[in-house]
This record gives C-alpha cells, structure tokens and sequence, in this order.
C-alpha cells in the first residue's frame, strides 16, 4: 500500500470520526431527557460538551491538514445510536432504563475508543504533526474516561449501589 493510500484511510477515518461526533452531539440531548438517574445525567451532559469540544478539535485536525471531512455518513456509530434509542422507547423511565442507556453509551465510547486509537496510530505512522496527534489523544483520553464514570455508575462503589443493582431489585 502507497503512503498516498494509507494517507486516504487516515483521512476516511477523520471523517468518520467527524460524522459520528456529530450524531452524538445531536442523540445525546434525546438521551440526557430520558434518563432518571441524576448522575447519569451529568455524565451525559458533560460528554455533550466533550463531544462538542470533539467536533471543534476534528476541525483543527483538518485546518491542519488542508483537508475537509466528506459527507459520508457514520454507519457505525448510527446503527449504534439507533440501538440506544430503542432503549429509550423499550423501557420506562427507570433504573432499567438508565442501565440500558449505560449500556448503549459504552458502545458509543467503545466505537470512539478503537476509532481515536486508530487514528492516533495512523497519524504516528504517517509523522503527522505533534499537534495533530495530541489532539487525537487529548480526545481519546475523554472517551477513555467517560467510560471509566459509566462503569462506575453502573457498578457503583463501596458508597453507593451501581444503577445495575438498583434495576435488578426494581
């Protein structure tokens, strides 16, 4: 494979990236109304800015590369998202609902995970400029760590029971 090819793939995956950001920014709202539990509704909402400042970074990333995102669609992230939505209209407002929407947001932050991640390795691999990669970093660290709060709110602490306990006693 050309350097050119390879440089095709780490542009598809910006761009994919910048597409799914974008689905979440809007679905996240839509997940933040549904859900009960207070804290989760934080988590939620500060990943909305995230994803927001996300989006901002994404732009920079293609500022830098003299390049824009292409209008294709994240199939990925959409067919998660439609998943997650389904939750919302499967369950009542309740802690089962907050544990599928936990549920559903880690997937989300799984698919960001592995796409940041990989998009990272593209970037070193291509040399890009450190700036490009510490903002694929800096992102891939938050979705690291939004998914370390939703597997804490789902397990709970030695303080609290995790919203997976309280569904399973409602």
């Amino acid at each position: 494979m050309s350097q050119e090819e390879f440089n095709k793939i780490f542009l598809h995956e910006l761009s994919d990236l910048y597409s799914a950001e974008e689905q979440i920014v809007e679905e996240l709202p839509n997940m933040i109304k549904a859900a009960s539990n207070e804290e989760l509704k934080e988590v939620l909402k500060s990943h909305l800015q995230e994803s927001k400042m996300q989006i901002k970074r994404l732009e920079q990333i293609f500022l830098l590369l003299d390049a824009k995102p292409s209008k294709k669609v994240c199939m990925g992230i959409k067919g998660i998202l439609k998943e997650g939505s389904n939750f919302i209209s499967e369950f009542s407002k309740s802690n089962s609902r907050d544990a599928a929407l936990i549920s559903a947001a880690q997937k989300v932050e799984h698919y960001e995970i592995a796409s940041y991640g990989s998009a990272y390795s593209h970037a070193d691999y291509l040399g890009c400029d450190r700036e490009i990669k510490n903002l694929l970093n800096d992102t891939l660290t938050e979705e690291k760590d939004a998914n370390k709060k939703l597997s804490k709110l789902a397990e709970g602490s030695i303080f609290s029971a995790g919203i997976n306990k309280l569904a399973c006693k409602s």
